[in-house]
């Protein structure tokens, strides 16, 4: 469990359903389905009281580097999450992030050590590595417990949710750092309205994010006699 335990909702809840298809284009065929996030929030003082979630101490939250990636490719924590990033290949990783979600960088680290990221603001974190341009992940942080992941097939399912009025925000994996601002529309859960139909989202690009290094610009080709790759 990502989050702690929550005390019940007052009020009828039901589970939210919904299906992610990826948009067709020039009448082409569909493509390769992303990974989709979704998650509700109250309209502002007309939704329902939906708790605010409190990060769970014994979540173990951890982005793995391992073979010049990260695992997970996507992770969802509650505001005030700590995030540990240890790093399991046998060469130096420099993870970074200076989108619209926690900044920071983490400087260069070895092999078998580990570092620290507390996310303390809501946000979508796109995470990479100053020496490998191949590695990406996201995180992102939420402040409402009312969020789902789309399985590989499309579908979505969200639990415990209170009848009442929601903005209801979509970000998919094709959205670029520099457009992290997610696709959003109010809609409302009641007795006779409790599907959130057919989420469409562009398909998957079937390659790593571009993206430039920490400073800005363009990644220098890797050397041989560099660190942080290793050496045979």
């Amino acid at each position: 469990m990502l989050f702690a335990s929550l005390t019940p909702l007052p009020g009828q809840v039901v589970t939210v359903r919904g299906r992610v298809e990826v948009e067709r284009v020039e009448h082409s065929e569909r493509g390769k389905l992303p990974s989709t996030v979704i998650w509700l929030t109250p309209v502002p003082e007309l939704g329902p009281e939906v708790p605010r979630v409190q990060p769970d101490p014994a979540a173990n939250l951890r982005l793995v580097q391992k073979n010049k990636s990260f695992d997970p490719h996507i992770l969802v924590v509650p505001v005030g999450a700590v995030v540990e990033f240890p790093n399991r290949d046998p060469f130096f990783h420099n993870v970074f992030s200076y989108f619209d979600g926690k900044r920071f960088d983490l400087g260069l680290y070895e092999a078998g050590s580990s570092r620290m990221v507390h996310f303390d603001r809501v946000g979508i974190s796109y995470i990479f590595c100053n020496i490998h341009p191949e590695m990406s992940a996201v995180v992102i942080t939420l402040s409402t417990p009312l969020y789902a992941i789309s399985n590989a097939s499309g579908q979505i399912s969200i639990e415990k949710v209170p009848f009442g009025r929601y903005v209801l925000h979509i970000w998919s994996e094709n959205t670029a750092p520099e457009s992290a601002l997610t696709t959003s529309r109010d809609i409302t859960i009641s007795e006779h309205a409790q599907s959130l139909g057919v989420i469409t989202v562009p398909a998957a690009r079937g390659q790593p994010l571009a993206h430039k290094n920490k400073y800005g610009r363009n990644y220098d080709p890797p050397t041989p006699d560099n660190p942080a790759y290793p050496q045979h």
